[in-house]
């Protein structure tokens, strides 16, 4: 059995090695990731025109009037004195082509005063790589690794790294079970956890060899749940729609929202609304009224996907939501505006609350500032435990194949074969390691 483990722990760990060295890194940085986008691209987020705000939605009008051959899809309603309004646009259909326009650009930046438009960007561009598009290369690379469209499907990397986080929890376990102490001859007399202690430590004073396995197998062990609940949210949130979800209502009363309901058009054809953003705006306020909400309108979003609004309720100091999961939001449909459901942060059957949680433990933002700085250092402590893993790997093959040689060797060339190879590489596995 222990065998077993071993051989699927070594080939487990080399298939997502790659992965989670570049998922972990850059993980550790996006966590900050509006911030550091703020400070690097102060020319598109500050806004320096005194005066009274136009309406959002105004202005979202005024986008398109500039860009004819894209549609305001997303936009926030709350005016920060001395910031830049922002849009999120989406192409249209080519009508001679049949195809989606190419603008360049899916962010929009416009002064709220003047109207003036402060610059445009294409959030996570793979190339080229300048300072506006920096961050959201990182982002996009952390959970798509920018593998492009494909067979009009865009979504070949997302699924990718969600099989390989999937992967990754299940070798959490491996590693875990490795981990635990076997029997032998001379610990007859120790008890269970005290021959389990090792596991726990690293011995500074040890050979390169030994230390490195040491840091792999203590440092895994100490953080062993932090792990799991990172890998296991990956998989939840790349493999929601097609895996995560349907295994939830088989196991679970999971409330589906009305995007859950419905079947997207895909990514080239677009449903087009019927209401306008004007329009669902005073639909969603009259709605938010009678159910008792005190929160103002926030953003708009159209999913032309789905053909269906979301109008969500916050104020601007509300940042992520409660514990990053999000803010109070009403769906209406696009052509008619029949009102479609709600979603309230934290509410619902406790598989809603599971799912719902997935990403506020993911980004550590359930947490608040403390959970993001802690999945900043886990990010680098995953990629650490990926280059140690091939590191051993590759020791232990190296060791191997050097035995091989040598063993290969005519008799009587001088040569002697030494007595073992802990005494070769300076590498002894432990009772219980991995």
């Amino acid at each position: 059995m222990r065998t077993l483990m071993l051989k699927l722990h070594r080939y487990l760990g080399l298939t997502t090695a790659l992965f989670l060295v570049i998922t972990g890194l850059t993980g550790a940085v996006i966590s900050w990731d509006h911030e550091l986008d703020e400070w690097l691209n102060p020319h598109l987020f500050e806004a320096r025109t005194p005066g009274v705000p136009q309406p959002t939605v105004s202005l979202a009008e005024q986008v398109e009037a500039k860009f004819p051959q894209v549609d305001v899809s997303y936009f926030e309603l709350h005016d920060e004195p001395g910031h830049a309004q922002y849009f999120w646009v989406e192409p249209k259909v080519d009508p001679e082509t049949g195809r989606l326009y190419e603008p360049g650009f899916n962010q929009v930046y416009v002064d709220p005063v003047s109207g003036d438009i402060q610059g445009t960007r294409e959030w996570g561009a793979v190339w080229p790589i300048t300072r506006e598009t920096f961050m959201s290369f990182l982002y996009t690379l952390h959970f798509s690794l920018h593998i492009p469209e494909i067979g009009g499907i865009d979504h070949w990397g997302i699924w990718l790294l969600g099989i390989i986080a999937l992967l990754w929890t299940f070798d959490n376990f491996i590693g875990f079970y490795l981990t635990l102490p076997r029997r032998k001859a001379r610990d007859k007399r120790a008890g269970w956890f005290e021959r389990w202690k090792p596991a726990w430590k690293i011995n500074r004073a040890a050979g390169p060899n030994r230390f490195t396995f040491d840091l792999h197998r203590a440092v895994g062990l100490w953080i062993w749940m932090l792990l799991f609940v990172i890998a296991f949210t990956a998989f939840s949130l790349n493999l929601y729609r097609e895996v995560f979800f349907p295994a939830m209502s088989l196991v679970s009363d999971v409330t589906p929202s009305p995007l859950d309901e419905r079947t997207p058009s895909g990514h080239d054809n677009p449903i087009e609304p019927v209401l306008a953003f004007t329009d669902i705006a005073r639909i969603a306020a009259a709605e938010s009224r009678e159910l008792g909400w005190s929160e103002p309108l926030g953003s708009l979003w159209y999913a032309r996907e789905f053909g269906l609004y979301r109008a969500e309720f916050f104020t601007a100091a509300d940042g992520h939501g409660t514990g990053g999961v999000g803010h109070k939001a009403l769906y209406f449909d696009g052509i008619d505006g029949k009102y479609l459901g709600d979603f309230i942060p934290w509410q619902g059957t406790a598989a809603d609350i599971f799912v719902q949680a997935q990403f506020p433990l993911h980004s550590g933002r359930i947490l608040g500032l403390p959970g993001r700085i802690l999945i900043s250092v886990m990010g680098v402590i995953v990629a650490m435990l990926s280059i140690t893993g091939v590191i051993i790997w590759w020791r232990k093959t190296s060791a191997r194949e050097r035995r091989r040689t040598q063993q290969q060797q005519p008799a009587g060339t001088g040569q002697r074969e030494p007595a073992s190879s802990a005494k070769r590489t300076g590498f002894r596995r432990p009772a219980s390691g991995v």
